[in-house]
């Protein structure tokens, strides 16, 4: 359970059950064909102690928490989302233990300075509030405390990419792809929102291309003052 300080969680009123669907779906595929299985476990590398996972989606990082990993708070505000991750947190070859929770980014039900880590894993895209989900990694982490993030970003380099994923994230991509912006800059957000030695790698998926609007990657990590 959350400790003794934090906050209510309040029930959210994410529903998405077409694009869930989709996304289970998609998810395993991308995993399988699209090398993310191998890009979830450098995420969560070396990751220990007490970890908070904002917008857990299906569950598909929970098998990959290394043995040092004791316990997982799984934010998923999307009830069909969320009843797949419940059951991969009760599934095979899961190590820690997962606690599955109705919440949101912008409200996490976790006290202040609880978290060893904090992993936003494909979510930033579609968060209402980047800053202030942020803002709240930021109050759960402890001093020195880990945020890992695996994200689309922008096609900074790529001018006419780029002008395309602004134009498909002012129309029709986030009504198709569960609010999902392809053209926005996680480093730049977790940079502004106070987290320091932020290193990261940029990649493509899938690595050969072709490449779309959603193919542009960042992997990398931060810490909390």
């Amino acid at each position: 359970m959350p400790g003794r300080d934090a906050p209510r969680a309040a029930r959210s009123t994410v529903r998405r059950p077409l694009f869930a669907r989709f996304y289970e779906r998609l998810s395993v595929n991308a995993d399988v064909h699209a090398g993310v299985r191998e890009n979830r476990t450098e995420l969560l590398a070396g990751l220990t102690g007490h970890v908070v996972e904002i917008g857990a989606g299906n569950g598909l990082n929970f098998a990959r928490y290394p043995a040092g990993v004791t316990r997982v708070t799984a934010v998923e505000p999307e009830p069909r989302l969320r009843a797949s991750a419940l059951a991969a947190a009760s599934g095979g070859g899961v190590r820690p233990r997962v606690e599955v929770v109705d919440a949101t980014a912008e409200a996490l039900p976790v006290a202040d300075g609880a978290c060893d880590a904090a992993v936003f894993s494909l979510v930033m895209c579609s968060l209402p509030d980047v800053p202030r989900a942020l803002a709240e990694a930021l109050r759960v982490l402890r001093p020195g405390g880990e945020l890992r993030f695996f994200e689309h970003e922008r096609a900074g380099d790529r001018p006419g990419m780029a002008r395309l994923q602004r134009a498909v994230d002012a129309t029709v991509w986030p009504l198709f792809f569960g609010g999902c912006h392809t053209s926005r800059d996680p480093v730049g957000a977790i940079g502004a929102a106070g987290f320091t030695d932020v290193s990261f790698r940029r990649l493509m998926i899938p690595p050969g291309g072709p490449a779309a609007p959603s193919s542009f990657h960042v992997l990398g990590g931060a810490r909390r003052p």
